[in-house]
Parts: structure tokens; sequence; C-alpha cells
């Protein structure tokens, strides 16, 4: 396989345009529940088999993660990893903050990414070393460098089993970038939240959780958009990290710290969980 990722970006470009069709022309359908507060919509998995019947057939020899039905193809090292709807219940109030996402693992990393939202009529895309595009044209993340002339995203809050506990930090975050920011937003889409880092419309995210269809997009079109990307310990964002703060680059240092003070101020249990 070729290390230069970009010449796979037109099969991953057909494989959205194929999920925003459904995810534009297709009601909701039967809701399937997968826990408390969470589930999963007929458009989902409609779009998760479209997207890997494609993928299968156009890139055999890659694998295939989706957040519906899980790893369905083992590959030879490289990994799709897609969200169907990103934003389901967005998406099942008819908000138009929902999207598809779909990046492409090598190893732990992130290599390509394609993020469509259907609603907002933009396709974000980027692959490893080629620059990050909002409808094919160039972005850049905000060069913002003081906490108080900031607008941070917030990723959602915990639902289900040990909701209250894992709530604990992420409410103390939001108390602690309330006092310091100068807005704080919750959209209810990683996709977005990292998309928007990316284009320079928020300056930064922090999110308490990091699912690989979740993140593997985004995560590579705001690091190639110039936004910085980082564990919850400052260190570089993988795979299997255990939260995703981007920002920009001169902010990330005092998001860490300020992260630090929410979760020794919240409890001593867990302040974050993958899943």
């Amino acid at each position: 396989m070729t290390s230069d990722f970009r010449t796979l970006l037109p099969i991953a470009e057909q494989a959205v345009t194929l999920a925003g069709e459904i995810v534009r022309t297709r009601a909701p359908g039967v809701v399937t529940a997968k826990g408390d507060r969470d589930m999963a919509t007929e458009v989902d998995y409609a779009v998760e088999h479209a997207v890997r019947e494609f993928l299968s057939r156009e890139t055999p020899q890659i694998g295939f993660l989706g957040e519906e039905e899980g790893v369905t193809h083992a590959g030879d090292g490289l990994m799709w990893a897609l969200d169907p709807v990103d934003g389901t219940a967005n998406f099942l109030h008819g908000l138009p903050l929902c999207g598809v996402s779909l990046g492409l693992i090598d190893g732990d990393a992130s290599v390509l990414g394609v993020i469509e939202l259907p609603f907002l009529a933009t396709r974000y895309t980027a692959a490893e070393g080629g620059g990050a595009r909002a409808n094919g044209v160039e972005i850049r993340a905000s060069d913002t460098c003081e906490l108080g002339a900031a607008i941070v995203s917030i990723g959602d809050y915990a639902v289900g089993e040990n909701a209250a506990e894992l709530n604990r930090p992420r409410l103390a975050l939001t108390q602690e970038l309330a006092a310091r920011v100068q807005r704080v937003r919750m959209f209810g889409s990683a996709a977005i939240d990292l998309a928007w880092v990316a284009q320079g419309r928020t300056d930064a995210l922090v999110m308490l959780g990091n699912n690989p269809w979740d993140t593997a997009a985004g995560v590579l079109i705001a690091r190639e958009a110039g936004a910085a990307v980082v564990d919850v310990d400052g260190s570089p964002h993988t795979m299997t990290a255990g939260a995703t703060i981007a920002a920009a680059p001169r902010l990330v240092a005092d998001l860490v710290e300020l992260l630090a003070e929410a979760r020794k101020g919240s409890s001593d249990g867990p302040a974050v969980r993958r899943g």
C-alpha cells in the first residue's frame, strides 16, 4: 500500500457522497436503543451498510470499523473508521448539526479524513501531508493565543452506566471554562467540533472521551489545518487516547492545565473513559 494516502481521497469522497445522500433523503425510521439515552436510527445502519459495501469493493485490502456493527473486515493494517451519523440525537430532532465521518487509520494514527455535513452543504477533507480543505478551499485553524478570546466547544455529557461519576469532571470542566473563555459551546457532534476547529470557526475543543469512529477523520483534518491535537495530559493524540483536545497551538498548554484543575477538583474517581 502506498504511503501517499492522498490517492485514497477520491474513494473516501465517493463513499461519503453516497452516505450523505442517504442522510439527506431518508427519514430516521425505526430507532434502536443501544443503552440509556443512546440510540441508532435506520439511517445509521443504512449508511454503514452502504459505505462498507462500497469500500469493500474499492479497497478490499483495507479493514473496516463502523460504529454500529464494529469491525467487519480486518484488512492488512489499514482500517477505515466510520461514524455513519455523527450527532444522531440532533438528526432525530431535525437539527442540522450532524454528519458523516470517515477516517483512515494506520496503526494508531489517523492519516486521512472526510467529514460530510449534509444539511450544511459542507465537506471537509484531508490526507496526511496534504493540508485540509472545506469544499475544496484550504482552511486554517485559528491563531488565538488567549483563553479569554476563545470560543471553546465541549463534548457531550456522559449517559448510561456511571454517568454521574463520569460527569463530575465534565461539569467541573464546564465551570472552569465558563469562568475563563469567551464562550462555551456544545454542538453534539465530534465531527463538527473538530471540523470547526480546523476551519477556525471555534478556537478549541475539549472532549473527555475518544472513539475512533468519532475522531479518526476530524483529528487528521484539524492537524492538517494547523491545530494541535493532544490527549488529556498533553501528549500526542492517538486512536487509543482517553480524551481529545484540539486547539489553536498557543491555547493547548492552558487548556491542559485547566483540565487538570477540573479533574482534581471534581473527584478522586476516573475523569475519562473510552467509549
